[in-house]
């Protein structure tokens, strides 16, 4: 009659070990390469063969039209081509053959906790890595029809935000024979999302018309791979917008069947990797094309999107851009750059139970400004949501106990009659008005805000290197000292001496067993996630030790 308890310790052993095999397998390898790892910025030559694919090559730029190009832009030699911006969350490097982004550092969230540790690099163009962002006008007075790209002229080499400005412009210029093209990169401070806009000043006699194209072009490498195969590591790929469904994600297997086509006015395009995206947004009021595919058989992929024809009649001039995001996933902020975009954050099937979890920790955060304490406080909440349910948990367990040694007298008579044995337990609960379920299922029940909780704190870039108290200086790490895991199995040890004891002796023993192995597997889990598993097991000491004592009161 016992397989009521055998079924919860089941499902907690399956819980804990599930999440233990999917934390373990990418926590020490997630964080994505120091820049000081990386190799240097590579400037490919602008001779034969690089950067001028051939028109019905598989070009790394979309093609709408047959190529024809009327660009000035077949440079015969090499030249300083990179230009270097900075601001106060951005460092940025951009490649004047092409206008492309071509490298990304964040110096407000870097690889350690030290202050002194190098930057988080997003994009990057090295010898052996590539992920940057592109951008462009194809069509039938595009500068990139074809695959061949435009060699802007810039004014300097290095641009940095003034400590009194709001913003920074930097201007590409390129003159396509009677055009005058600039195209300029607007940056803010404080702010991850700059703006790409082409203005275009047609000087000739005909009018002027190209698609505005973005895309992210990145090959398969995972800064965040894992070292292991039973689980799968935080989800690295594309992901975009359409129509009919609000989120859709490919992974690089995906987009290397095939490629994947949508068409959406508005929309957004993104390379998603733990704690972290860049995503093309182009103008929100247009209808747009979106492409995800692998170019041919090397580990090259692109993400991207092309805009409706932009049309610039003879003497007169043109604006028109896209924006691009490369910074942390915060999710109000990406969710007023575009719509759903925030679901770039990914709590998995949970999400609705994860997100109202993530808002309780932010007010919380808005309170008291410490992430450990606002999980403190988010454990208390919780707890005095789930009371109902607990109180009739631990009822249920202190009347168990109460029946321990009439349990252990039918125990003597019928041990050896295990049919008989169930009967007469059965008999016991109705006389006594005990459900032996009443202490599982509430339990059980609470399981899935333990779960979505540990998305919270996997998925939510704010508690990133977020310090508690003391010793605890990433609360989405493990505890370096493995104190809480020792506080939380000792916690459980204490909340098993208030409950009834199993009559057989191997579940008994399991039973005892448990805070010991639950301590190991905490020792792997964030810290953030044990604070909440230890603050809950104290609190339900509490409940337990009040409601037991009340019931033993009244008997």
């Amino acid at each position: 009659m016992d397989w009521q308890r055998s079924l919860l310790i089941g499902a907690m052993v399956l819980v804990f070990g599930v999440l233990f095999i999917r934390w373990n397998d990418f926590q020490e390898t997630r964080q994505p390469l120091p820049a000081s790892v990386e190799e240097a910025v590579v400037v490919p030559s602008l001779g034969a063969g690089a950067g001028a694919v051939q028109p019905g090559s598989d070009s790394a730029i979309p093609l709408l039209t047959p190529a024809h190009s009327t660009a000035e832009t077949t440079p015969q030699k090499d030249a300083a081509r990179l230009v270097t911006v900075s601001t106060d969350v951005l460092e940025v490097v951009i490649d004047t053959y092409g206008g492309d982004i071509v490298r990304v550092a964040l110096p407000e969230h870097r690889v350690a906790v030290e202050n002194s540790a190098e930057p988080i690099v997003m994009l990057n163009r090295t010898a052996t890595r590539t992920y940057i962002a592109q951008s462009g006008l194809i069509g039938q007075n595009g500068t990139d029809t074809g695959g061949s790209r435009p060699l802007f002229s810039v004014a300097r080499d290095s641009y940095t935000l003034a400590a009194d400005a709001d913003s920074l412009t930097v201007s590409l210029h390129l003159q396509q024979g009677a055009v005058l093209i600039e195209k300029q990169f607007v940056f803010r401070r404080g702010d991850y999302l700059l703006d790409v806009v082409y203005q275009v000043k047609n000087q000739g006699a005909t009018p002027w018309q190209a698609h505005l194209f973005g895309q992210i072009q990145r090959d398969s490498s995972n800064p965040n791979a894992s070292s292991g195969a039973m689980a799968p590591s935080p989800f690295l790929g594309a992901a975009l917008t359409s129509e009919e469904h609000n989120y859709i994600k490919n992974d690089f297997d995906n987009i290397a069947e095939g490629p994947i086509k949508t068409v959406k006015v508005g929309g957004w395009v993104a390379m998603v990797q733990h704690y972290f995206i860049s995503a093309w947004v182009p103008d929100q009021q247009l209808k747009n094309e979106f492409l995800l595919r692998k170019l041919g058989d090397r580990d090259l992929y692109t993400m991207g999107f092309t805009s409706p024809a932009q049309t610039v009649p003879a003497g007169e001039e043109g604006r028109f851009g896209a924006a691009f995001y490369v910074g942390p996933k915060d999710q109000d902020t990406l969710e007023k750059i575009s719509p759903y975009l925030d679901l770039t954050v990914d709590y998995g099937w949970l999400w609705w139970v994860a997100k109202p979890l993530f808002y309780g920790l932010t007010f919380f955060y808005s309170v008291v400004a410490n992430w450990g304490w606002s999980i403190v406080l988010l454990t208390i909440l919780i707890k005095g949501i789930f009371y109902p349910l607990s109180a009739t948990s631990y009822r249920s367990m202190a009347r168990m106990r109460k029946l321990q040694p009439e349990m252990k007298r039918l125990k003597d008579l019928y041990g050896d009659d295990r049919q008989k044995m169930s009967q007469e337990t059965m008999n016991l609960y109705k006389r006594e008005k005990v459900n032996p379920l009443g202490g599982c299922l509430p339990m059980l029940i609470q399981m899935p805000v333990f779960i979505a909780l540990y998305w919270v704190l996997n998925e939510s870039v704010e508690l990133r290197h977020a310090p508690w108290i003391f010793w605890i200086v990433d609360l989405s790490v493990k505890d370096p000292f493995y104190v809480l895991p020792i506080l939380n199995g000792l916690s459980m040890f204490f909340l098993q001496t208030l409950q009834p004891a199993p009559p057989d002796p191997t579940q008994a023993k399991v039973m005892k067993i448990m805070p010991v192995a639950f301590s190991f597997f905490f020792m792997f889990f964030p810290a953030g996630l044990v604070l909440y598993w230890t603050v809950n097991s104290v609190l339900s000491i509490a409940q337990q030790w009040a409601i037991t004592r009340k019931i033993e009161a009244a008997d």
